[in-house]
């Protein structure tokens, strides 16, 4: 049985692809950076932008704070991987 943390690029039932979620958090740890998914229950039910990714660099990346708030994990990440790319951090694809 395959690892539902752990998935592979291929496509998802949005026409978009999946990213392995563990493997960026993985990359992004071991770069110096705390990363946090999230999601809220409340939100999920009131229908309002669930899904919540924040990644903080401190102490190892002093200003380093990414976060949203969005649909899904893939809006998540679409709207922050860049991000911390930009920022000259390692992010798998």
């Amino acid at each position: 049985m395959a690892d539902p943390c752990s998935v592979t690029r291929r496509s998802n039932r949005w026409g978009g692809t999946l990213v392995d979620v563990v493997r960026v958090m993985e990359a992004l740890a071991e770069q110096g950076v705390t990363v946090l998914f999230k999601a809220d229950a409340e939100r999920m039910r009131d229908g309002v932008k669930p899904w919540t990714f924040v990644a903080n660099g401190l102490p190892f990346h002093e200003g380093l704070l990414v976060r949203t708030d969005a649909a899904s994990v893939e809006s998540c990440l679409e709207i922050c991987l860049p991000q911390l790319r930009e920022r000259g951090l390692v992010v798998p694809e």
